[in-house]
């Protein structure tokens, strides 16, 4: 005859369940290994097809053919989306937070704007040709703009219904000045159009050496500020009583964006929606906290860039859609879902 054991211990012999700290972990990793396969993808995927073992040879073993020199090219391309797929993904997720807004982004405060309009008053006044000349000005341009943000919003008495009145303004101000100045001068037209929509074609290991300790740095500062940007999210007095120094983060917040969004749009041009989107989601399913929502932002981020990006080359071929172009036609059905499920949340 079997003997039944005691509830307690069949409780205690009982599988735990996982814990939702486990869950996330597991989720980091396999977002780590979809990042991977993508990244392998937007090395192999192009105008001309390659195999693994060319893919392979390629990275691995240089003899120079014409394969070879393929990857050496789509690697520079690959290795920038990534970098600048992590830094808007984490400049949107913090700009989110600063904002207490689910639907801002790195556009919201009129940083794209800024970087778009230095580098156009680069080409066409001070006629600088070369990728690796615009970029600082693309990035000085984005800092600067991030500046005047926080200056209008209120400085140290900033806040995010401020801010974001002082970015859409300026960039409404900056876009018309780009329209206008991309109709008066039609020579620089052509080099404008193609820097303005986003692209990660002109990829080179000299660009990504000059804003690789850019981005480096807005991350670590970034992640450094999940803990005082979860407290913010309580509420400003919630937020002091638990010892967070709320002009500080703020100013933190807005430098960390504007660095990590500056020196990704002063690589590869405007891309939108990327940093609205990608936040979003991973809130979704990490709940609230940042100190979760910012690493996924950071891996996934890529993952649509360079996504976007290999798709624009396939439904292009021989030629290709620029990235831009293609996260703006991915983007706007999704912004429009997620404020049509907000406004339903909401009545």
């Amino acid at each position: 005859m079997l003997v039944e054991s005691p509830p307690e211990q069949r409780a205690d012999t009982a599988p735990a369940p996982p814990t939702r700290r486990a869950v996330r972990a597991f989720g980091l990793l396999l977002s780590v290994a979809i990042l991977v396969l993508v990244a392998l993808a937007s090395i192999a995927i192009g105008a001309k097809e390659l195999s693994l073992g060319q893919v392979w040879h390629g990275l691995f073993e240089d003899s120079g053919t014409y394969g070879d020199v393929v990857v050496a090219e789509r690697l520079s391309r690959t290795v920038l989306g990534l970098l600048a797929g992590a830094a808007l993904g984490l400049a949107g997720a913090v700009l989110q937070a600063l904002t207490r807004n689910p639907l801002a982004d790195p556009g919201l405060l009129g940083i794209n704007a800024g970087a778009s309009a230095a580098a156009v008053t680069a080409i066409t006044y001070f006629g600088v040709t070369s990728l690796s000349g615009y970029v600082w000005f693309a990035f000085f341009g984005a800092a600067a703009v991030g500046a005047l943000v926080w200056f209008l919003g209120g400085s140290r008495g900033a806040t995010p219904v401020r801010l974001a009145l002082a970015g859409t303004a300026i960039s409404a101000a900056l876009y018309g000045y780009l329209q206008a100045v991309m109709i008066m001068d039609e020579a620089a037209l052509g080099k404008m159009r193609f820097w303005t929509v986003g692209s990660l074609a002109s990829a080179t290991d000299s660009t990504i050496t000059q804003v690789l300790p850019f981005l480096l740095t807005g991350t670590v500062l970034a992640l450094a500020l999940a803990r005082p940007l979860n407290a913010m999210a309580m509420g400003d007095d919630t937020a002091k009583a638990l010892g967070a120094n709320l002009n500080r983060t703020r100013a933190l917040s807005m430098l960390a964006a504007t660095v990590l969004c500056g020196a990704a749009t002063a690589a590869c041009g405007p891309i939108v929606f990327v940093g609205l989107m990608v936040p979003h989601v991973v809130r979704s399913f990490t709940g609230p906290d940042l100190r979760w929502i910012l690493p996924y932002a950071a891996i996934l981020s890529p993952v649509l860039l360079l996504g976007a990006d290999v798709l624009g080359r396939i439904v292009a071929r021989p030629s290709e859609l620029q990235v831009g172009i293609v996260t703006a036609i991915l983007g706007g059905p999704v912004f429009i879902f997620l404020v049509r499920r907000r406004r339903t949340a909401q009545l």
